[in-house]
C-alpha cells in the first residue's frame, strides 16, 4: 500500500511540475496569446499535450494570430510527431527483419504502413488549409467544401495511428514493442488535439458563410 501511495504522489508530482512548466513558458509571452491557446486546448481531448505544443511554437513566433492560424499550428505539430514516429518504426523494422524477429517485425511494419498513410492524410489536409485563408478565399460554399475535406483527411489520419495503438491491447509486449505503442499513441493525441482546433476553425467559418449567405 506504500509503495502504490508513493507511486501515486510521484505521478501526481509529475503530472504538476509539468503544468508549472508550462504556465512558466507561456508566461513570458503575450498575456492574450496565452489565454487563447489555453482557452483554445479547453476543447481538446489531451489539454496539457495541446498546450505544451502550442507553447513550442510561441517560444519561436511569439503570437498565433486566430483559428485559422492556430489549427495551421497543430497540424503542423502531429506532421512532425506523424513524420518521427514512422522514421522510427521503418528503422526498427528493418533491425527486427534483420534478426529475424518475424512476430514483431510484422506488428511494426503494419504500425509503420499506417502511420504512413497518417502522414499522407496530414500533408494533403495541410497543404488545402493553406488555401482556405479567410484573407485570401471566399467565404461561400466552396470554402466549406474545401474544410470538409480538409476534417476529412485530419479524422482518417487519426484513425491510422489509432489503428496502430489499438493493435496493442490485451497482449503482452516486450519493452520495443511498448516503445512504440507509446509513439504511436503521441501521434494519436497530437492529432486528435489536431482535429479539435481544426474543428473550431471549420464552426467559425460555417457561422461567417451562414451570416454572409443571410444578407439580402
Amino acid at each position: 500500500m506504500a509503495q502504490l501511495n508513493l507511486t501515486l504522489l510521484v505521478i501526481f508530482l509529475s503530472l504538476f511540475l509539468s503544468s508549472v512548466l508550462i504556465k512558466s513558458s507561456l508566461a513570458k509571452h503575450n498575456p492574450q496569446t496565452v489565454s487563447y491557446i489555453e482557452s483554445s486546448c479547453n476543447g481538446t481531448l489531451y489539454q496539457d499535450l495541446c498546450v505544451r505544443c502550442l507553447a513550442k511554437y510561441v517560444n519561436n513566433y511569439s503570437t498565433i494570430d486566430g483559428p485559422h492560424h492556430l489549427a495551421q499550428v497543430a497540424l503542423s505539430v502531429s506532421l512532425s510527431r506523424a513524420l518521427r514516429t514512422r522514421g522510427y518504426l521503418m528503422k526498427l523494422a528493418k533491425e527486427l527483419k534483420t534478426i529475424n524477429n518475424k512476430r514483431e517485425y510484422l506488428t511494426v511494419q503494419d504500425c509503420a504502413n499506417q502511420i504512413t498513410d497518417s502522414v499522407d492524410q496530414l500533408n494533403q489536409a495541410i497543404k488545402e488549409l493553406s488555401r482556405c485563408s479567410q484573407r485570401g478565399s471566399t467565404i461561400n460554399d466552396d470554402l466549406l467544401w474545401h474544410i470538409s475535406n480538409i476534417e476529412t483527411w485530419v479524422s482518417t489520419a487519426l484513425t491510422d495511428a489509432s489503428s496502430c495503438v489499438y493493435s496493442f491491447t490485451g497482449i503482452r509486449m516486450s519493452k520495443r514493442m511498448a516503445s512504440v505503442k507509446v509513439k504511436a499513441q503521441n501521434v494519436a493525441e497530437v492529432t486528435s488535439n489536431a482535429l479539435a482546433l481544426f474543428r473550431s476553425y471549420a464552426l467559425s467559418s460555417q457561422q461567417l458563410v451562414a451570416r454572409t449567405t443571410k444578407k439580402p
